[in-house]
């Protein structure tokens, strides 16, 4: 079926190739004549395009997209219809994190840093213009002929989430091996989703697995809102820990307790990069401003050494507590489980 498009054109766009595909659409390579430039021409599946309100959706949240002007957000060249195909025209990238990681395993911490670095940065300038990714994952982060990480499918997860909601249709949006405890949950999301969700695309950058697995996505979904992460460097021991501390801070259940903003996250990036004397890196990432660290950094730093010396003086207490409640807790958390399952 998606190869009834290639060889059309649509709009300016001749359909050269199949590249991908996703739950709602196909992926092609392209070319636009009117820049000399290969593209990638995203167009929805039938039986999306032939819904007029979703396609409605969908043209509104890529035109949005359109508008985040960064350069680590994807370009998007044009939003159309052309017969029986909506679409829009990106940048053509054609490697990307998922790539890597089907090569390397674990990234290199430097470049590690840097990806994060690039894509902190876009999720904080998206904020700040109202809007919300929900569905970070290395499958949506590519890389520019220079190395810099560019963030792809802004608003999409939206189109698609305004779509079940409206219809009642059964489907699940984003993905759930990165889900937010809060998009676990169906709760009201903020920024501070995408940074849990940035948390497990470094957990799984880092470690070369992901955080929690499950053989069904509800299983994954409980164990984002109810269990720990394990630690990084228990599978990647060459992992700094300062890294895991930035890993582990994004992974936080209450939103309250991660990075505040992808500002913030990038700043204490950077800091890490400074403090080792890496001001190349630095440098090349592009950020704005790296010589005053705002004090929402200061404080996440300052979390973070209370609660890993806090570990030490409170270990005794919490095992004999622990043991004291261990058969209420469980029956507690078998409860939740249940009124999980059915919220869900």
């Amino acid at each position: 079926m998606p190869e009834r498009f290639l060889g059309r054109t649509l709009g300016r766009f001749r359909v050269d190739a199949i590249i991908g595909a996703g739950g709602f659409a196909w992926v092609y390579k392209a070319y636009d004549p009117e820049l000399d430039i290969p593209v990638a021409l995203k167009i929805l599946k039938p039986q999306y395009a032939g819904d007029e309100k979703f396609e409605q959706r969908f043209r509104r949240e890529a035109s949005t997209a359109a508008k985040l002007r960064h350069p680590n957000i994807i370009k998007i060249y044009a939003v159309g219809r052309e017969e029986d195909a909506v679409y829009f025209a990106m940048d053509y990238l054609p490697q990307g994190l998922a790539d890597r990681l089907n090569v390397m395993t674990q990234l290199p911490e430097q470049m590690l840093i840097r990806m994060a670095i690039d894509v902190a940065s876009a999720l904080g300038f998206a904020h700040r213009e109202g809007v919300i990714h929900r569905d970070i994952k290395t499958d949506n982060i590519l890389f520019d002929e220079h190395g810099n990480a560019v963030v792809a499918d802004f608003g999409i997860a939206r189109a698609v989430a305004t779509h079940t909601d409206s219809t009642g249709t059964n489907m699940v949006v984003g993905t759930p091996q990165y889900f937010s405890p809060e998009q676990a949950r169906g709760l009201q999301l903020d920024g501070r989703a995408d940074i849990y969700s940035l948390g497990v695309t470094l957990f799984k950058s880092a470690t070369g697995q992901l955080p929690f697995q499950g053989t069904d996505w509800y299983e994954i979904a409980r164990q984002h809102v109810e269990d720990k992460p394990p630690k990084p460097r228990s599978i990647n021991a060459q992992l700094s820990r300062e890294m895991e501390d930035v890993i582990l801070q994004c992974l936080e259940k209450d939103p309250n307790d991660r990075f505040a903003t992808g500002e913030a996250l990038c700043e204490e990036l950077i800091h890490i990069l400074q403090e080792r004397g890496e001001t190349a890196a630095v440098r090349s990432s592009g950020f704005v401003s790296t010589d005053t660290l705002s004090g929402s950094v200061t404080n996440s730093r300052i979390r973070r050494r209370v609660r890993r010396n806090r570990g030490w003086w409170i270990a005794g207490g919490a095992a004999a507590a622990l043991l004291a409640i261990g058969g209420f807790a469980a029956t507690r958390a078998r409860s939740h489980a249940e009124r999980l399952r059915d919220s869900i």
